[in-house]
């Protein structure tokens, strides 16, 4: 016996892969003239027929055109929660691009696969940049009862499902333009509440006009930092050096300079630190004339004071930003499925109370937060794993007359049984995806009795030809995103055993037959059959 076996890795999402089956098409359109036996109660059959009817409908379409499935979108936003803030900027800035070249008639060379990841990770990080611009604001207006921020005007949060790529990439532009205009409106209020801060500093006429002057340019620079180019590129905060050694040092260049540095603050900085900032650039300015070198030792302070509050302020956004992406992802609606973990209510609460009251995570908390995300995308990752093979051993017996069945095995496993031309009844192809493990075996029929030569040769025979078939299951696997490598464990035969069992009671066409134990079976018409 020659049984394959891979470890699946995903490497590009496929867009159409859904959770429920899709509306009712005619099974004579499907890229399939075998007959199909589906377990009714295995989403990975519906999301197959899903997968085929949508490739079917696609396959000369615009990757525009194309339509997000639940499944591939739930897991896009599993894999968004896991990555980079760096990353998801880029994935933002190649989605407006993107956009804007099919609005140009521009070619785009990105697969459709591609695109639509570009465009799930932007919506991700709009719907997470959106979650923590509503806790930021909501925490400030408790903090400044008399003078709330402005509540800003946003729609909703984002569902890229079951919309056309070209529509929600149109979609997402105008929800960040909004997201963009209400994010400026709160770091206005920061940067006004900041400055009133700083102004206390000094009574004086020029001090007041030097803050003034410096308003716009704060809040200015402060959005560039935080737009999409400036994540990619990881700009930071260019805060001016002390006056230099030997050059002007008298009160009004000092006040400049003090002005210019404390300019550099981060809207959100924390306010502790940036009054240490400010009393070093008073003590700077009131020892300007008298002593000069004291007057540079005491900006040069304040400068590393700016400096801190700075880091510490965009690591506070970056946190707030991670947590809001990994609370959407965790609080995701999923349909119910026996293979999906279990919301956890402490690592959903510990989320909200640190974006909501500010109380930071304790590293046990941090531990848990990471664990629930990695848990769910990992099962929302072999719940696509399932289907894509599925998908993959469809398309093997696509144009022959072999069958092929979806359901699970006696061990409980996903198991698909693929029977190719010329093979049955006595031998058939099984495919069962296991901890991430993905195993194809020759199959033969159990019987009774003493077995022939003629028997074992006919085993050898089938081994060999399933080495063959395992080099088209890698092949459509790449096709299908799914990089897998088989290595061929060699044993005496094929495995003996029974096809994949149905129930001979068969539910109402048209109906769902989720809650009924075993597998169910379904006929399908395949011209003018009707195959089970």
């Amino acid at each position: 016996m020659s049984t394959g076996v891979a470890s699946p890795m995903v490497d590009t999402v496929a867009p159409t892969v859904a959770f429920a089956p899709p509306p009712p098409v005619e099974p004579s359109a499907l890229p399939h003239t075998g007959a199909v036996h589906l377990g009714d109660t295995a989403h990975e059959a519906s999301a197959h027929l899903a997968d085929l009817a949508g490739e079917a409908a696609h396959q000369a379409a615009d990757a525009a055109l194309t339509a997000l499935g639940a499944l591939s979108g739930a897991l896009l936003a599993g894999r968004a929660a896991l990555a980079t803030t760096r990353l998801l900027a880029s994935a933002a800035v190649r989605a407006a691009e993107e956009q804007r070249c099919l609005e140009r008639q521009e070619e785009i060379s990105a697969l459709a696969a591609e695109q639509w990841q570009n465009a799930a990770y932007a919506a991700a990080r709009a719907n997470a940049r959106r979650t923590a611009l509503l806790a930021r604001v909501s925490r400030a207006a408790r903090t400044a009862p008399d003078d709330p921020p402005p509540c800003p005007d946003l729609p909703g949060p984002l569902n890229p499902v079951d919309t056309r790529l070209g529509s929600f990439r149109s979609r997402l532009a105008r929800f960040e333009k909004a997201l963009e205009q209400a994010e400026a409106a709160q770091a206005a209020w920061e940067v006004a509440a900041l400055t009133a801060s700083l102004d206390r500093m000094d009574e004086g006429d020029d001090w007041q006009d030097a803050m003034r002057a410096r308003r716009d340019t704060m809040l200015q620079a402060h959005m560039k930092r935080h737009t999409a180019v400036g994540e990619q590129q990881e700009a930071t905060d260019s805060v001016p050096p002390a006056l230099p050694v030997g050059g002007e040092a008298d009160r009004a260049a000092v006040r400049e300079r003090g002005a210019d540095i404390l300019a550099a603050l981060d809207p959100q900085a924390d306010p502790a630190i940036v009054r240490l900032a400010t009393e070093a650039v008073g003590h700077a300015t009131r020892h300007a004339a008298a002593n000069p070198r004291r007057a540079r030792i005491h900006l040069r302070e304040a400068r590393k004071f700016v400096e801190s509050a700075n880091r510490k302020a965009r690591k506070r956004r970056h946190d707030e930003e991670r947590a809001a992406l990994q609370l959407n992802f965790l609080t995701m609606e999923l349909p119910d499925d026996q293979d999906l973990p279990d919301r956890n209510p402490e690592v959903v609460d510990a989320l909200r109370r640190f974006l909501e009251e500010g109380v930071p995570l304790a590293s046990r908390q941090q531990e848990l937060v990471e664990r629930a995300v990695a848990e769910r995308h990992n099962a929302l990752e072999a719940l696509y794993l399932r289907t894509q093979c599925a998908g993959v051993m469809a398309r093997l017996a696509e144009g022959t007359e072999g069958a092929l069945r979806i359901g699970r095995t006696e061990d409980g496993e996903v198991g698909v049984d693929w029977t190719p031309d010329g093979w049955g009844p006595d031998h058939w192809l099984r495919a069962t995806l296991t901890g991430g493990t993905c195993r194809v075996v020759t199959m033969r029929a159990d019987t009774p009795g003493e077995r022939l030569l003629e028997e074992w040769e006919l085993d050898d025979l089938r081994c060999a030809e399933a080495q063959q078939k395992l080099a088209e299951f890698q092949k459509l696997a790449r096709d299908a995103g799914l990089d897998m490598r088989f290595e061929l464990e060699r044993t005496q035969g094929a495995e003996p055993g029974e096809p994949l069992e149905r129930t001979d009671e068969e539910p109402r066409r048209g109906t769902r037959a989720d809650d009924r134990p075993g597998l169910r079976r379904k006929t399908v018409k395949v011209g003018d059959d009707e195959r089970r």
